[in-house]
């Protein structure tokens, strides 16, 4: 439990939990779950590099190099934090795994899963959807070029927030496209990021 708003009486913490492969973490994520945290007045933000992504071809770069780049990027924000839950984890990196983990971690917190809005109209058919539901509130992120769904039959009454967020376009694919060309990366991630692709020569072709 949290002390919030100064007041004496302890109230749920509120959680975001935010997944994806993060390779790498870009700004448009920080912009996403710096949106979310004051727009569902979360307590933090956890930031959840996959595993072995189910929905997704293999990763680029290991689950340790994403981590690492997950946690320089999320540093100066004291409500954000990489969770290496999902890349200590073997196998395929299921989001309902995930939740009831951190439901057992954290008894008593109210939890929101953070999905963009292309996300959002997949989850149908990820694994045990009705219980992602029942574990975690879902707040959908606008993205470039994704319609805003209807309410998803998964959700069972669950609740579903869209979040007013402007959507920015920006993706880890085009990141790697440029580090890939040996272009600037320059207001596209951290500074912190970008040196650590530097330094590890990731996304080239030889790399």
């Amino acid at each position: 439990m949290a002390r919030r708003g100064g007041r004496h009486a302890a109230v749920p913490e509120r959680i975001g939990v935010f997944g994806g492969t993060f390779d790498p973490p870009h700004l448009g994520h920080l912009a996403l779950a710096e949106w979310a945290r004051e727009e569902l007045g979360l307590d933090r933000v956890l930031f959840v590099p996959a595993g072995v992504p189910p929905h997704k071809r293999t990763a680029r770069s290991s689950p340790a190099r994403r981590l690492a780049m997950t946690r320089l990027a999320v540093r100066g924000n004291s409500a954000f934090r990489a969770e290496p839950l999902e890349t200590r984890r073997r196998g395929p990196s299921y989001t309902v795994d995930t939740l009831r983990a951190l439901a057992a971690r954290h008894p008593g917190a109210k939890l929101w899963l953070l999905v963009g809005a292309d996300t959002y109209a997949t989850i149908a058919e990820w694994r045990e959807p009705a219980e992602i539901a029942r574990l975690a509130s879902v707040a959908v992120a606008a993205r470039p070029g994704a319609p805003r769904a209807r309410r998803a039959a998964w959700t069972r009454g669950g609740r579903v927030r869209w979040l007013g967020n402007p959507a920015l376009d920006v993706s880890s694919s085009a990141v790697r496209d440029r580090a890939r060309a040996g272009r600037s990366l320059r207001y596209l991630v951290p500074a912190s990021v970008a040196g650590y692709i530097e330094a590890h020569g990731l996304y080239r072709r030889n790399a």
